[in-house]
């Protein structure tokens, strides 16, 4: 018995128009007003190498941008008239995507982070220093340092014990930091916070 070919649907071949014609992709949430999408009445229009080319209609300008093989874009819509460039888009575009990028690294890098460190009235000499080395890295690194002594039942007869252990892990950070809030009790913790002495 011959069996029946199996085709699969065509939906590959269904390339819309802006998908064969490079360049013409339309980018989505793009706010930007270029070239057709300008219909002010009247614009400031600014040459491709800065000069003045005087008010005219969004028409007219488009007209000029396209005599110079290149778009227009509406650079201060807000200004009476607005004013309006003749320029590249393309690399336009890519020079304000890349100038973002950067700029989003360069805070990312810059953000100072509030880091953790946990510590008990009962903490052995061993485990503190442990506690000491790490948050000293985060100092370091510009980090702040969030220092907590968390009680435990009969522990909170004893404050003063979980007190003289933060003040001992201060002590031993205080090269490389500030205390930027002074130890407090809230509910069954202690808590302390560190600033860096270095800047991220």
């Amino acid at each position: 018995m011959a069996t029946r070919p199996f085709f699969f649907p065509r939906r590959n071949l269904l390339i819309s128009y802006y998908q064969q014609q490079p360049g013409r992709i339309p980018e989505k949430h793009n706010t930007d007003l270029v070239n057709e999408r300008i219909h002010f009445p009247q614009v400031m229009l600014i040459g491709p190498n800065g000069e003045q080319l005087g008010i005219m209609s969004s028409r007219e300008a488009n007209q000029r941008a396209q005599d110079y093989e290149l778009d227009l874009l509406c650079v201060a819509p807000n200004a009476r008239p607005p004013v309006c460039k003749i320029l590249n888009y393309g690399k336009y575009r890519f020079e304000a995507q890349k100038k973002a990028k950067e700029n989003k690294r360069n805070q990312a890098m810059h953000t100072v982070e509030l880091k953790e460190i946990q510590l008990t009235p009962q903490i052995g000499e061993h485990d503190l220093l442990t506690k000491v080395n790490r948050a000293t890295e985060f100092l370091k690194k510009g980090d702040k340092v969030k220092v907590v002594v968390r009680y435990r039942g009969r522990q909170m007869a004893h404050i003063e014990v979980g007190r003289e252990v933060m003040d001992k892990f201060i002590a031993q950070v205080s090269e490389v930091s500030t205390i930027e809030h002074q130890p407090n009790m809230e509910g069954r913790f202690m808590i302390a916070i560190l600033a860096s002495k270095f800047k991220k």
